[in-house]
């Protein structure tokens, strides 16, 4: 029996790897600062981002009582408009839901919707779970579930993350595959004896040498034509 034999569930991360996080927090903060150059939008985002993961590596330190995304991000947006002079409320508040508004990669609903024929499909996002829900509508992403890390009160890359979709998928973690464009991520899910697979994106975190994952592949079209061989 072959390795794509034995998959019975196919779980995907969504920001960065469905989705264009940076390029749809690139486009609020434009909105929001139509005179920034880029070389403003580039330090606004490096803002953004490093709040983002400080707050919840201090969640996962326990230095910080747990908060979902949308208080992280809010308190982003808060630190960007703070550099920027910001005052106005409503461009504010879309600022701080850009997350809410991203745009999804060139292949992602095509290769979504052609796995999804063969497998389960399930989204497991560190977005809270009304984040994800208007995220998912706002795309066009189509997943039999999706599960946000809020229901465990914990961030990728925390183990009881990845169980909450195993419990979902209800299979051993050596027959559900991880999909990501991070390889932090896939790392964590390989910590809980997930397979994992690795999609390149322009932006995300590349493999080490040393990361030994079940697939690599140059995006979905392709992870899905590797996964249909019989």
């Amino acid at each position: 029996m072959t390795e794509v034999h034995r998959i019975e569930a196919v779980v995907f991360d969504v920001l960065g790897t469905m989705v264009d996080e940076s390029g749809g927090l690139r486009a609020a903060m434009r909105e929001a600062v139509p005179a920034a150059e880029e070389a403003s939008v580039d330090r606004l985002l490096d803002v953004w981002q490093e709040h983002v993961e400080r707050e919840q590596r201090r969640i996962a330190g326990n230095v910080r009582p747990y908060v979902n995304s949308q208080v992280i991000d809010r308190e982003a947006a808060e630190r960007v408009a703070g550099c920027v002079g910001l005052t106005d409320a409503a461009a504010l508040d879309r600022l701080a839901t850009a997350g809410q508004r991203m745009k999804p990669w060139g292949d992602s609903l095509a290769g979504l919707a052609r796995l999804s024929e063969r497998f389960p499909v399930l989204a497991l996002s560190n977005a809270s779970r009304a984040s994800l829900l208007r995220l998912n509508a706002h795309t066009g992403l189509r997943w039999h579930q999706a599960l946000s890390a809020e229901d465990v009160r914990a961030y990728k890359p925390a183990p009881e993350v990845y169980r909450l979709a195993l419990d979902a998928a209800g299979s051993p973690p050596e027959r559900v595959l991880m999909v990501a464009a991070h390889a932090w991520d896939l790392r964590g899910a390989q910590a809980v004896g997930m397979r994992t697979a690795y999609v390149q994106r322009p932006v995300g975190d590349p493999p080490r040498r040393s990361d030994s994952f079940t697939f690599r592949s140059s995006g979905l079209e392709e992870l899905a034509a590797v996964l249909a061989v019989v």
